[in-house]
């Protein structure tokens, strides 16, 4: 990587998410749970030094390692200064020293992927509050910034903060162990797990705040993090495998989401063949050992929607009556309003914009979805394909002062011109 050309701020981005959280976890695995604030205030400490040494010194040949042993150093020192340090037994006080003295380039691959599982379960212990599990999960494992979880959580950065110093102080007070729980704990934590990820993809598939709408960093982040997840045997669960394919299959159409000038492509509009067919075809095959187990989630459904995208030839041979129909059955689980809106797509292209108008009008939770741009984009979108030029003009408006992203509102803003507007 190189910084030219690049601002401190995207390089900070850039080794907090990629390499932050993989020396977060390790330090974790030696310091102890109680000490995951340490952990995450070194990891930063070293981050900054990185920006004021690499500025003036160049990137080294292995920044993770010098990542990590400055981290190492920097816990060291802290630990030393701690006035109990010195009354630890001698035993475990000269084994931590140990580790933290030993180089980072000596330490393997395979310790950050253990590390990296053991601290998502961690994070997702039931002791902890399930928004303070998700919170934590996504500002220690993933990067988030507050600002980016109160996005996700559609709540205010305070309450975010408040959150995550209720989840550490938690679990000092527990002392969690630093294990992958028994099978018997496994599943509900699982869970929060699999949600964690699925609303870090989704934040990098459509971010909510920034000039970009694909933040793909943020995708294959996850698409790691989910990976180490499938390849464990205690982890390896259909859902699991499912929610890895919905990754893939929809990651695969990352960079055609917007053309060269950076203009939002609608699906039909994207040029397939810039689509990546070996992501596509690594989807499918999780998404075919998913089946398998006979377990059906609504992350079978929605990957089992990209895939119909995915495979179809061109936009016109596009299944929308199986895709209708796998949406009634994601509506039928979730009962959610979003996916109501998404199913007035297919249902519009099935049976006619006016249909879909219909079942975007009949959606009972309608005032939920009443706050998203793509609420009002969605129906000016059914108004203009009916002719009802006057209508759709006030809901593409609607829709221009609800988008926060400059991609978004050019696209709507565009919309507008094509109704006259």
């Amino acid at each position: 990587m190189s910084l030219q050309g690049t601002s401190a701020g995207e390089v900070a981005d850039h080794f907090f998410r990629h390499e932050g959280a993989k020396v977060i976890a390790t330090l974790t695995a030696h310091l102890g749970t109680h000490r995951l604030q340490l952990a995450e205030d070194v990891v930063q400490e070293a981050l900054l030094r990185a920006l004021q040494t690499w500025s003036y010194r160049g990137v080294p040949d292995n920044p993770a390692a010098w990542l990590t042993q400055v981290a190492k150093n920097l816990a060291l020192n802290a630990l030393q200064r701690e006035q109990r340090w010195n009354e630890k037994q001698d035993g475990i006080a000269a084994e931590q020293e140990r580790w933290l003295s030993t180089p980072a380039e000596d330490m393997k691959h395979e310790t950050f992927a253990d590390d990296t599982l053991r601290l998502m379960f961690v994070c997702f212990h039931p002791e902890l509050a399930t928004d303070a599990q998700t919170a934590l999960a996504l500002r220690t494992l993933c990067g988030f910034s507050p600002g980016e979880i109160a996005a996700a959580f559609l709540t205010s950065e305070a309450a975010v903060a408040k959150r995550l110093v209720r989840a550490r102080q938690r679990i000092r007070e527990l002392a969690l162990p630093f294990v992958v729980p028994e099978p018997a704990e496994l599943s509900a934590r699982l869970s929060g797990v699999l949600h964690t990820l699925y609303l870090l993809f989704n934040e990098g598939y459509k971010a909510s705040t920034g000039d970009r709408l694909v933040r793909d960093d943020l995708c294959h982040e996850a698409i790691r993090l989910l990976t180490l997840v499938t390849e464990h045997p205690a982890t390896q669960e259909p859902r699991a495998l499912a929610l890895l394919a919905l990754m893939l299959l929809n990651a695969a159409r990352l960079h055609t989401r917007t053309d060269d000038a950076g203009h939002l492509l609608r699906l039909h509009e994207q040029d397939r063949r810039a689509w990546d067919q070996a992501m596509i075809q690594r989807g499918i095959a999780s998404l075919l050992q998913a089946s398998q187990g006979g377990v059906l989630s609504v992350y079978h459904i929605e990957a089992s929607i990209a895939a119909t995208h995915c495979l179809a030839a061109d936009a016109s041979s596009t299944d929308w009556p199986r895709i209708l129909h796998l949406y009634d059955q994601l509506l039928a689980i979730t009962r959610s309003p979003v996916t109501a809106m998404n199913r007035s797509v297919a249902v519009a292209r099935v049976h006619g914009p006016q249909a879909g108008l219909d079942a975007l009008q009949g959606i009972a939770q309608r005032s939920v979805l009443e706050i998203s741009h793509l609420f009002y984009a969605i129906r000016g979108t059914f108004a203009a394909e009916l002719g009802q030029t006057v209508d759709a003009l006030a809901h593409f408006k609607q829709a221009l002062k609800l988008a926060t992203l400059p991609v978004e509102r050019e696209f709507i803003s565009r919309r507008i011109a094509e109704c006259g507007g």
